[in-house]
């Protein structure tokens, strides 16, 4: 299992945008496309503004195959969130569940 962990800031453009139309747009835009690869990744969403200054947003994703991870981030930047641009990808950790168990079966 892996999980990917994606910084991000909120841009102007996005905090331009009143509560409802955010919304709105994650009713139209975001929420479909997350239902669209629910079997392939997990994702959750976690606020961080209030505690970081770099990061205004978490978005975490599980996944058993990097492709679908891949596939998903494809789709995803295919969105408004990044042409428009809404949001800036500060930083992206992968992470893999216990990788330290199969390590230690073969590497020592």
């Amino acid at each position: 299992m892996y999980t990917i962990f994606v910084l991000y800031q909120a841009l102007p453009a996005w905090l331009s945008l009143s509560r409802s139309q955010r919304e709105a747009f994650f009713d139209r835009k975001t929420t479909p496309l997350f239902a669209r690869f629910e079997q392939e990744v997990q994702v959750r969403l976690f606020d961080a503004e209030a505690f970081h200054a770099r990061f205004s947003d978490v978005m975490m994703i599980s996944c058993n195959d990097l492709n679908q991870y891949y596939v998903f981030m494809e789709a995803l930047r295919d969105t408004e969130l990044f042409s428009k641009p809404y949001i800036e990808v500060k930083e992206v950790i992968v992470t893999r569940e216990n990788g330290f168990k199969p390590f230690g079966k073969v590497g020592g």
